[in-house]
Order: C-alpha cells, then sequence, then structure tokens
C-alpha cells in the first residue's frame, strides 16, 4: 500500500546568534492508510516541529533546510504558501493541544465548521450545514443540531476537543496530524478522545499523526511508535513489539517511567539527568551522558542509523 505520507532526512535548523540549532535533524519515517504513528519523547525532543514542519507551520526563523516531505507522493515542503493553504485543511488535518487556539471565539461552532466544508469542498451553504451537524454528530456531540449555534466557550473541555476533531476532519482530509490532543484533559475524558480517534481513523482510512510526551497514550492508541530524542529519531517500530521489548536504552527509560512499571518501588522509575541544550550537544550520541549502558564508542561517535528500528551503537536486545 502506497504511503500517505513519506517524510525523508528531515532537518529543520534556527538561526541563532549563538550558532544555527538543529531541532530536527535527520527525521526518516513512512505513514500507512489508516494507520496511527505515535510520536512521543521529553519536551524539546522535535517532536510538535517535526509535525509542524509537515503542515507547513514552523514560526520563522526556524525553517526547513533539507530533507523532503512527500503527501501521496507528491512533495509538498517546498511549495509557495498559497499552494500549502490550499492542502491545510483539505488535505491535512490539525488537532492541537489547546482547543480554544484553534477555534474562533466569536463564532458558533457550526458555522465554523460549514465555513471550513465551503472553503475546501464544492457545496452549497445547505449541503455544508448538513455535513457540520453529521460531522458534531459522529464525533458524539449530544443534542448537536441545538448546539451547532454554540460558541466554543460554551462547551466543555473535551466538548471542545470534540468540535476541533470534527473541524479537523470535516473536509475529508487523508492526514490528521493531532499534537498532544489530550493533555489538558482528564483521565476519563482522555480515554474518550483516545478511543474517538481511533474510530475515525478505523472508519475514514485517515493516518495520524500522534504526537506525546505519555507513553500510556501510545499504548493505547498508536500502531507504531516513533521515539524522539534531541531532534533525532532514537527508535520506530510496531507499538507492541517496543513496548514489549524496547531496543534504546532510552525508550526502556520512558516505559519504565510508566507508573505500571513503577510497581513495588518507593518512587516512579526515572531516567537520570536531561535532555540536552541544542546548543550544548555532547560529541557522541547525544543520550550517551544518560545512559547506563554506555560506552566508549558512544561518547566519541555519533549514533549510527536505525538498525533494525533503533539508533544504537549496541541495542538492548542484541546486548541482553
Amino acid at each position: 500500500m502506497d504511503p500517505v505520507l513519506s517524510v525523508r532526512d528531515l532537518v529543520v535548523e534556527i538561526p541563532t546568534r549563538h550558532g544555527v540549532l538543529r531541532p530536527v535533524d535527520g527525521v526518516s519515517y513512512d505513514l500507512a492508510p489508516g494507520e496511527i504513528l505515535g510520536v512521543v519523547g521529553e519536551s524539546g525532543a522535535g517532536k510538535s516541529m517535526t509535525g509542524n514542519a509537515v503542515i507547513g507551520l514552523l514560526d520563522r526563523p526556524a525553517h526547513i533546510a533539507s530533507g523532503e516531505i512527500l503527501l501521496h507522493g507528491r512533495r509538498i515542503d517546498n511549495l509557495p504558501l498559497k499552494e500549502m493553504r490550499k492542502i491545510r485543511g483539505k488535505e491535512i488535518g490539525m488537532v492541537f493541544q489547546d482547543p480554544l487556539t484553534s477555534l474562533n471565539p466569536l463564532l458558533p461552532v457550526g458555522e465554523q465548521l460549514s465555513e471550513t466544508i465551503q472553503t475546501h469542498l464544492k457545496v452549497s451553504a445547505q449541503e455544508a450545514r448538513d455535513r457540520a451537524l453529521a460531522a458534531l454528530e459522529e464525533v458524539g456531540i449530544p443534542a448537536a443540531a441545538e448546539r451547532m449555534g454554540s460558541f466554543p466557550h460554551e462547551f466543555s473541555g473535551g466538548m471542545r476537543q470534540r468540535v476541533v476533531i470534527a473541524l479537523a476532519l470535516c473536509a475529508e482530509p487523508s492526514l490528521v496530524i493531532a499534537d498532544e490532543p489530550t493533555t489538558a484533559l482528564d483521565v476519563s475524558v482522555q480515554a474518550q478522545i483516545i478511543a474517538l480517534l481511533k474510530r475515525l481513523c478505523h472508519d475514514h482510512g485517515t493516518a495520524v499523526i500522534l504526537v506525546t510526551h505519555d507513553m500510556g497514550v501510545i499504548a493505547e492508541a498508536a500502531d507504531r511508535v516513533a521515539v524522539m530524542y534531541a531532534g533525532q529519531l532514537a527508535e520506530i517500530g510496531p507499538v507492541r513489539e517496543v513496548m514489549t521489548t524496547p531496543r534504546h536504552p532510552y525508550t526502556d527509560g520512558l516505559i519504565g517511567s510508566m507508573p505500571a512499571h513503577s510497581a513495588g518501588h518507593d518512587r516512579l522509575r526515572q531516567i537520570p539527568g536531561a535532555m540536552p541544550r541544542l546548543n550544548a550537544l555532547p560529541p557522541g550520541c547525544a543520550f550517551a551522558p544518560r545512559c547506563p549502558y554506555a560506552q566508549d564508542k558512544c561518547r566519541a561517535a555519533p549514533h549510527p542509523d536505525l538498525n533494525a528500528g533503533a539508533a544504537c551503537w549496541f541495542p538492548m536486545e542484541a546486548a541482553s
């Protein structure tokens, strides 16, 4: 099956007075129709920056320095702004962490949905309104017909996030980027939003990039997981495989810090130290200063290309 999205050796650079920073450095992956790819890592690992590069929402002076982004085989990273605007919403949807940043506080949600549908699809005003109503019903908004005239502030946080998901899907995109869609929600609502994303992905064949720092969300929602550290891919593979037999020590540390894996301990397990600043990366593998298995080669040579899914000189499976 041809991939919906192909990212090839993506490099994002930010020029500063103290040099050029690379928050995304050589990231590559493919995404199939209907697949959910979880992108996980600490704050500053490059997760959201990668998603923003795909949809063309990098804040200046950040820019794509090299690499390619292909949507259905068509390169989109070098498109003019006018062409990219046509792709956003229609071919690529976006779900942000805070739904209030995605919704216009001065317009009823039904009007916002209808406007988006008419912008990207050739339909009449009445058909657009019918589609907007159907979208709200599909994401589980109670009494959707009555809520079409409601403003964003009249919805709870979980209901607002459902509206944002409806907004992202209403023009029938083939790819949705969900950037921390459950972080601001309580646990029970998180589970509902995850279940909703999985169902819509299955029903529509939409590919999803799910950006999060929560390995629990990844385990529950994703088909594959990409683990990022200091702007690079540390590991990528099927969720079950990565969760049960992680090959990169950083992945093992993330999984070990989950409450379920700290049972019997007085405190949650944690990875010692902190991720290095982008302007002070160590000469070898960026994770080496925090890695309990680091050897001299790790401290001297940059991490290798992904080998059997892990960018590590001494993958854990091989060491065991």
